[in-house]
C-alpha cells in the first residue's frame, strides 16, 4: 500500500500525518511530497519512506498512491498562500487514489457542516479513515 502525503508551508500537517500513520501501518510505504523543502524535511524527519519536493514530483507521485492524505488547500489552487499550483490540485483530485483530506481554515476556504476541533483531533480521524479504506 503506498500512502501519499502532500503539504506545504512548515509541513506542521503532513509531520504529524507521516507520524501517526508510520505508527498505525509500518509496512505501508509513505512518500511525502512537499511543495517546499522545508515542508519535505519535516515528514523525512517524522518517518516518511520516500521523499520528494515540488510542483512535478507532487504531480508524478499522485499516479501511484493508493491513498492521498494531506490539508483540503491540496485541491485548490493557490492555496497555502500560494504554494499549491493548479497543476497540483488537479493532479491530486484526478488521480484514482482515495483522498482523506484535513479541514484548515488557512485556505481560504470554509466548509459549511465541518466541526472546529483541534487540528490533532483531525489527524486522528484520518488514520481512523485510512484503516477503513485498507480494511
Amino acid at each position: 500500500m503506498n500512502l501519499l502525503i502532500i503539504d506545504g508551508q512548515g509541513g506542521g500537517i503532513g509531520k504529524t500525518l507521516t507520524e501517526q500513520i508510520k505508527a498505525a501501518f509500518p509496512s505501508y510505504t509513505i512518500t511525502a511530497a512537499g511543495t517546499n523543502a522545508l515542508a519535505t524535511s519535516a515528514m523525512m524527519k517524522a518517518g516518511a519512506d520516500l521523499g520528494a519536493t515540488g510542483e512535478n514530483a507532487i504531480i508524478y507521485n499522485c499516479r501511484y498512491a493508493d491513498i492521498i492524505l494531506g490539508p483540503i488547500g491540496i485541491i485548490i489552487a493557490n492555496s497555502l498562500l500560494g504554494e499549491v499550483s493548479a497543476s497540483i490540485a488537479a493532479a491530486v483530485s484526478s488521480s484514482e487514489a482515495k483522498k482523506i483530506l484535513i479541514p484548515i481554515t488557512k485556505c481560504s476556504t470554509h466548509i459549511v457542516g465541518i466541526e472546529n476541533k483541534p487540528l490533532n483531533k483531525y489527524i486522528e480521524e484520518a488514520v481512523k479513515a485510512v484503516k477503513e479504506i485498507v480494511k
